[in-house]
């Protein structure tokens, strides 16, 4: 065990702080090397509006502004002040959605898009590697030739147009599902089971959407690892064995292969916290892809600044938590 925690616990938790830090330094200098000035572009928008302020109130609000965006004094002592607010959760105001916190609009859209992406990256990616590992080993089966058929057909499809294709089908001309949104509009969102209802039945079309798209990336890739493993020589020589096919394809051909579809898991549960951008205003979803397309257009950096560190945050933690998990899978790493 301490071997363990020395050797490879460390070393790992190392690297997943080194990538956090750096993936959220770059974001912190990203925005400030554009030439928009957010204090000036916020004071324009309420100019703008008809609010007619005198020139000491423009002079007060834009240090006022300045001082809550963070943006006084040297980028030293922006990037320092920056790191005290963020280790204390605090990502400033919303630009676009004055003065409401970044971190409060991210709260409330991240469940919408969790729900979403989690479920169509999981069912996506379960079904496809069984169906490709299956297709692999039964090659001349014709239900697995058509879904193999079908699922590369609509691989190189972009997601929105499947979409719109199913919105178009089943919410217009065959009225199955709703054809917007999370829940009615006038619906407070709570947990109890007529609600929870109402938003599945919301969140069948996108996940549909999501899960044929990615079906057959997960399907190619799985059967292309199994094509290689059935012709080794331990698969070889437990066929000639007599050994059941299906503990074959579970124990020898599906367990190999699964390795680097595992780590490909671990890298699309992280990416889940920057949303589907598309799909979600398809949808008219309100997650985390809405709110950073609200917050292109209204220039809002703060919010496009609190997305990116989620996301970072989410796909470091989901590689690090799978590299805890894969000596689970591949004995070869716990011998090392």
């Amino acid at each position: 065990m301490r071997r363990f925690i020395l050797r490879y616990l460390i070393p790992r938790f190392m690297q997943y702080l080194t990538l956090i830090f750096v993936g959220i330094t770059v974001t912190f200098i990203i925005p400030r090397l554009s030439p928009t000035d957010p204090v000036e572009a916020q004071i324009a928008m309420m100019t703008a509006r008809g609010n007619t302020l005198d020139a000491q109130s423009i002079a007060s609000m834009r240090e006022a502004l300045t001082d809550m965006y963070g943006l006084s004094g040297t980028p030293l002592q922006q990037y320092f002040a920056f790191w005290g607010r963020l280790l204390r959760g605090d990502l400033g105001p919303s630009l676009g959605n004055f003065p409401t916190p970044v971190s409060q609009m991210i709260g409330q859209a991240m469940p919408y898009t969790l729900s979403l992406l989690l479920s169509a990256v999981i069912i996506s990616w379960i079904f496809g590697n069984l169906f490709g590992a299956l297709s692999s080993y039964y090659p001349k089966n014709r239900v697995f030739s058509v879904i193999e058929v079908a699922g590369q057909a609509v691989r190189p499809i972009p997601y929105y147009i499947v979409a719109l294709v199913l919105l178009v089908v089943f919410a217009f001309f065959i009225p199955i599902f709703p054809f917007s949104g999370a829940y009615p509009v006038g619906t407070r969102p709570n947990w109890s089971l007529e609600f929870v209802w109402t938003f599945i039945q919301h969140a069948i079309l996108p996940i549909v959407t999501l899960v044929l798209v990615g079906f057959g990336g997960w399907f190619i890739g799985m059967k292309s690892l199994t094509s290689n493993i059935i012709s080794e020589d331990y698969v070889v020589y437990a066929e000639t064995t007599g050994m059941k096919e299906s503990k074959i394809l579970s124990q020898y051909v599906m367990r190999n292969a699964l390795l680097p579809q595992i780590t490909g898991l671990a890298m699309s549960l992280g990416t889940v916290f920057s949303g589907a951008l598309i799909m979600e205003v398809v949808f008219g979803f309100p997650g985390i892809g809405s709110l950073t397309m609200v917050a292109v257009y209204r220039n809002d950096y703060s919010m496009i600044m609190g997305i990116a560190i989620y996301s970072i945050i989410g796909v470091a933690t989901a590689v690090f938590l799978m590299d805890l998990i894969y000596p689970l899978f591949d004995p070869r790493v716990r011998y090392q």
